[in-house]
């Protein structure tokens, strides 16, 4: 495994390669970093250059000012940099796959530089602005925004939990480091503060993701049926006049990444 460096506008994001072939990126979501997806990107680096990175603003990633809003746009960029970075041509183009707020940012990389990609696998991308009760999910986002000014990261994650209603991470997989559980433990502060505002009020560009020349695949979790971000990847397939791709374990179904890196190459090479 190579681990890089790229400057990028605002930021310097920290980078892992592994394996060789067709790059195929993974977008991490939520206060995970690159070391969430070791285990799927050692499974599907026999046939692939897999590239994982550590968003701006998290873990080995700084900003190179204060504190801001991680706008959706602003990171897909960054991808479309990354890619670049590792070869990626309008001849070569890469596959991409997002997790959560990962898989927001892969559906506005897809929007806004298709010619660079070729599939983009959306799993559970928490596009709440699209589900039938939006104005609840928005309530619940300026509930967590004040519980976070008033009470601090703990009892607004609390908050947001709570809404979402999840039943926990997959397991599976390598157990995480101290070093990689300190960074996410560090990373809460960035998740609540500046992450979840700007992806919360995200409304996918569906015209541009039905004309783009990339192939989009809206995806959940088998076990995850009914849940938000679930729901959002239904409505988001519906939307875009497909099907959602179903893929073992939950929300975070990746961490059991035998099955789950299985279904990904189906999916990849359909």
């Amino acid at each position: 495994m190579k681990i890089e460096k790229l400057s990028v506008p605002g930021a310097t994001l920290h980078y892992e390669v592994r394996g060789s072939g067709p790059v195929l990126l993974l977008i991490c979501g939520g206060i995970y970093d690159a070391e969430g997806f070791a285990d799927l990107a050692d499974d599907l680096a026999d046939a692939r250059t897999v590239v994982t990175y550590d968003r701006r603003g998290n873990s080995r990633s700084p900003l190179s000012g204060p504190p801001a809003d991680l706008i959706v746009e602003e990171q897909a960029d960054d991808a479309y940099r990354l890619l670049g970075a590792v070869g990626v041509t309008e001849h070569e183009p890469a596959d991409v796959f997002g997790n959560s707020s990962g898989a927001t940012i892969a559906l506005e990389l897809a929007a806004r530089h298709p010619s660079m990609l070729r599939t983009v696998v959306a799993h559970e991308p928490p596009v709440f602005e699209l589900l039938p009760d939006l104005d609840h999910w928005r309530t619940v986002m300026a509930q967590v925004a004040e519980v976070y000014r008033e009470d601090g990261v703990g009892s607004a994650l609390g908050v947001f939990g709570a809404a979402l209603g999840g039943r926990g991470e997959d397991g599976g997989g390598t157990p995480p480091s101290a070093e990689f559980a300190a960074r996410m433990q560090g990373n809460l502060e960035v998740f609540v503060a500046n992450e979840i505002p700007p992806v919360a009020a995200y409304v996918p560009d569906l015209e541009g993701l039905r004309a783009s020349t990339a192939r989009i695949v809206p995806a959940v979790g088998a076990s995850s049926t009914g849940e938000p971000p679930n729901r959002a990847g239904l409505e988001l397939a519906a939307r875009l006049g497909t099907t959602a791709e179903v893929f073992p374990g939950g929300h975070g179904g990746f961490g059991d990444a035998v099955p789950f890196a299985a279904r990904l190459r189906e999916v990849l090479n359909a």
